[in-house]
């Protein structure tokens, strides 16, 4: 119990660090800028107290349970010498986390909304909603493709750098015929990926797949994978682009 607390504690200090500048931002803009009254600031700090807490509570959650499963896991399925569950399991763990991805649901309704009053047809509710529901199973199963390309590069020990040039390659081709208005929200979304939840597990999949490997190194082959995270959402997504506009 003492040590869980003590867990809890730390993790509520890295929150408050790691949000501490933004609110801080926000805080000498309200106050000098826009001339907020006190309530407003009330109101801001209370706000900036639930997400302090919220974050905390949830890295604590992720790190007290999934953190060690998806790297046990990872090793289990490796010893078991079964690639089609190892492959699946990988897909899954990508897919699962990112369509949960708050930031992700955030961006995806934000730029539904944009495109919605930059278009010259009214969209209706469930025209937005259709759209950022495009965007999140599209960034979604692009995590889960990256995962899985990613635990096949481990598996093979295929050149990381190589397949990394390639890819963003392939990112220059599709950006110079992919619609202007979906090239910024595609860079943005492969940014989305490297977040709280995404990192710490889709690390622990590629350094406990390593460490089970017989001569695979986890600080060589274990990471990489967010590389692979963060590259083919902007792929799928302006591929995405792509279908609407011609559709």
């Amino acid at each position: 119990m003492k040590a869980s607390l003590i867990a809890l504690a730390r993790d509520a200090i890295s929150s408050l660090r790691d949000l501490l500048p933004v609110v801080l931002v926000i805080t000498v803009f309200q106050m000098f800028v826009f001339h907020t009254p006190a309530s407003g600031l009330m109101s801001l700090a209370a706000g900036g107290f639930l997400v302090v807490a919220g974050l905390t509570f949830f890295i604590f959650g992720l790190r007290l349970a999934l953190f060690p499963i998806g790297e046990g896991l990872a090793h289990a399925l490796a010893k078991k010498g079964s690639v089609f569950w190892l492959v699946l399991f990988a897909f899954a763990l990508g897919f699962g986390t990112t369509i949960a991805e708050p930031a992700l649901i955030a961006v995806a309704a934000e730029a539904a909304e944009v495109a919605a009053g930059a278009d010259a047809i009214v969209w209706s509710a469930e025209s937005q909603n259709s759209y950022a529901l495009g965007l999140r199973m599209t960034v979604a199963l692009a995590v889960g493709v990256a995962l899985v390309v990613g635990v096949v590069r481990i598996l093979a020990n295929w050149s990381l750098p190589i397949m990394i040039i390639s890819g963003y390659f392939l990112v220059i081709l599709l950006t110079t015929i992919a619609p202007k208005d979906i090239i910024g929200i595609a860079y943005d979304l492969g940014g989305v990926t490297t977040s709280t939840v995404t990192v710490p597990l889709v690390t622990a999949l590629g350094v406990g797949l390593a460490s089970s490997l017989k001569g695979r190194n986890p600080m060589t082959d274990g990471f990489g994978l967010i590389a692979f995270a963060s590259l083919t959402p902007i792929l799928f997504v302006l591929v995405y682009g792509i279908i609407v506009q011609w559709s």
